[in-house]
């Protein structure tokens, strides 16, 4: 445990207020200025960073924390410059990192407070922080404290460790006082923890409570729990890729011995999805040599731990993991934890999933259970049905600006039900459960129906329709959602984008960035692409290809000078694609296609911007600064980015748009 009950600030040491100002945070790292979170107030400070600015994509091709380190914040830039040059924040004897709202929103990466931690950051400060990066705090042994505590840190105060675990669950307090996950599963195992039952009296529970009331270890018949709850469950699989996988390998050789053995190993995978094309991108092509090695410890990994395989063959990639996992994996009423932040699309399925970072999979892989804290959740009553030209792209972006602005969904599980439900596919329902980790959410889940369970059936030979109905998991009527019951009219949903923001004056790039379409004014494009696991599933092939269609029939093709990606999610989308005859007309109007892969939307494939001046419009789910290149992007259904596509600029797709024109 912890040596001391008492924390206070290390004379000699210095505090990195992440300021809105780009001088004002130069100015400290070299060491000419100090700040009192006194004299400032939460609006001075940077919002919604992200874990892609915290770690970009290329830092995390180093495995080692402490490689890593030196490039923190990497990913922050002004006028293409970065604001952090490498090392500073490790060579800034800085002890504490101070942030305004929602630090760490974004990607599960736990590179991202590894970079902060071996820079010698022990306390962070936030108004807010998004729940994944909450976690991997955590887990890493990092004190999480809000503003006021640091001003009184700052007079010279000590204070209690009691402080920093209040408002925590009974096993996060725990985890906090071990200093870290590894350290608390220790004590677990040798008996030194014992955790206590619910003691919820039963009541009706909302869809996440059912299914984590049902893994709970030990349990013995019913069991009831309610948000705050803190209990260790099962749990049913899980994966990571190979952006992940050898953190998670090195960190279990590091705690157990190069012998460590998986509890049930089939119950767990790994792919080779997320940097298939990363070679062929010019930024990303100086580190291959890193990217091979990633590649070579996941495949060491799973030679040694024995998890099912999904490497790529002759260099094509199976699939986005999250795809291939919703097609092959995952089962209604599952609880499944992987080290992504779009694990959540298992959510479509009726199951509850959520990304969580490399020391918890690590600790969870090995074990086959974790702790839980129950989570609030926030019900989304749907009604009605989607207008001509509108998607759950559409619907998602509307939460996004409306909901997620508001905080509404921050930590909380979104329940997706209501009799709107039925007219969306499956594949659109993915969608909303998939962008779910956008809205800062612990998950997205979705109500099950006949619908979902025929696309699971068709999509598991031998699977039996009975077995997986019993499976299925429905809210309780009167059940308490903590976060609302928001009832959307889908009828209402106009054609939406997430603008880029502008971070340089504040502004952070985020797919909270809402706006309409017919709104916005002309936005010449340069690149649109169509793909990832948001936006990369049969659902989506259609909506593209009758874009195309349409435009080959009234003589057009994508606009010269403009570049039209589309990547698909999974081999078995593409094979769909072919079935259907979509891959002619694609290549007839002058689409670029791509085989299966994660791609650009991390930065690490075709489909990227390569200069600041190179504007967007993409169906991914995020729009960070830099994420997918150092242009400007616009985040938008897979309508608006095929018909975009054809005009040049960011417009909504309107049936007969080209032969009226």
């Amino acid at each position: 445990m912890r040596a001391t009950h008492s924390v206070s600030l290390t004379p000699g040491k210095r505090i990195l207020f992440l300021t809105r100002d780009p001088e004002q945070i130069r100015r400290q790292l070299r060491g000419e200025l100090n700040l009192r979170m006194e004299e400032l107030r939460a609006e001075d400070l940077m919002d919604d960073i992200n874990t892609d600015a915290m770690t970009p994509a290329w830092a995390c091709f180093d495995h080692r924390p402490e490689d890593i380190a030196r490039n923190a914040y990497a990913g922050i830039t002004v006028e293409g410059e970065r604001l952090f040059p490498q090392d500073s924040l490790l060579a800034g004897n800085f002890e504490v990192i101070v942030a305004g709202y929602r630090k760490g929103v974004g990607s599960s990466r736990e590179t991202a407070v590894q970079a902060e931690k071996w820079s010698g950051i022990r306390i962070a400060i936030a108004a807010s922080f998004a729940p994944i990066h909450a976690r991997n705090n955590i887990a890493q042994g990092v004190l999480m404290g809000d503003h006021a505590m640091l001003v009184r840190l700052q007079r010279g105060e000590s204070i209690s460790l009691a402080e920093f675990q209040k408002g925590w669950d009974k096993i996060t307090q725990a985890v906090i006082e071990y200093g870290g996950l590894f350290a608390f599963t220790k004590a677990y195992a040798r008996g030194e923890v014992k955790l206590e039952g619910s003691g919820a009296e039963p009541h009706p529970m909302t869809l996440a409570e059912k299914i984590l009331a049902k893994h709970v270890v030990g349990g013995a018949g019913d069991v009831s729990l309610k948000p705050g709850d803190a209990t260790c469950v099962r749990v049913d699989g899980g994966y990571s890729h190979e952006f992940t996988t050898a953190q998670v390998h090195y960190f279990l050789e590091q705690e157990y011995g190069p012998d460590y053995q998986l509890a049930n190993p089939a119950k767990f995978a790994v792919f080779e999805d997320h940097l298939i094309y990363a070679d062929g991108v010019a930024k990303m092509a100086p580190f291959s040599p890193k990217i091979q090695l990633l590649r070579d410890l996941q495949r060491a990994f799973q030679r040694h731990a024995g998890v099912q395989d999904y490497s790529a063959k002759d260099g094509i990639s199976p699939g986005i993991c999250h795809s291939v996992a919703r097609e092959r994996i995952i089962e209604p009423g599952d609880f499944i934890q992987a080290t992504d932040s779009h694990t959540c699309m298992g959510g479509s399925l009726n199951a509850l999933a959520y990304g969580v970072g490399a020391t918890e999979y690590a600790a969870l892989v090995l074990s086959g259970f974790t702790f839980v804290e129950v989570p609030e959740s926030i019900r989304f009553e749907l009604l009605g049905s989607l207008r001509p030209g509108v998607t759950a792209k559409d619907v998602m972006l509307h939460i996004l600006a409306n909901h997620a602005r508001r905080q509404q969904t921050l930590d909380r599980v979104m329940e997706f039900g209501g009799p709107g439900l039925a007219s969306l596919s499956p594949d659109e329902r993915a969608t909303l459960a998939n962008m779910a980790t956008e809205c800062s959410a612990k998950a997205g889940i979705v109500e099950s129906d006949e619908a979902m369970l025929q696309w699971l059936l068709a999509r598991r030979p031998g699977a039996s329709l009975a077995a997986l109905r019993a499976k299925t998991i429905a809210p309780d009527p009167g059940a308490s959602y903590a976060g609302g019951v928001h009832v959307i009219d889908l009828a209402a949903i106009r054609p939406m984008v997430a603008t880029p923001g502008d971070p340089a004056q504040g502004v952070p790039s985020d797919p909270t960035n809402g706006a309409f379409i017919d709104e916005l004014g002309v936005v010449p494009i340069d690149i649109a692409y169509g793909g990832s696991c948001t936006a990369g599933k049969e659902v989506d092939l259609d909506l593209y290809a009758r874009v195309m269609t349409e435009a080959w029939q009234a003589g057009r093709r994508v606009k010269d000078g403009v570049s039209f990606f589309i990547q698909f999610g999974s081999e078995s989308v593409e094979a769909y694609a072919r079935r259907q005859g979509y891959v002619e007309i694609f290549e007839k109007t002058g689409v670029q296609l791509i085989h299966p892969g994660c791609g650009a939307c991390i930065g690490c494939g075709p489909g990227v911007s390569e200069r600041r001046d190179q504007v967007t419009v993409s169906a991914i789910n995020r729009n960070y600064q830099n994420r997918s290149g150092p242009g400007k992007l616009y985040l938008a259904s897979p309508l608006t980015v095929a018909a975009s596509a054809v005009a040049g600029r960011i417009v909504a797709f309107r049936e007969g748009m080209f032969s009226a024109s």
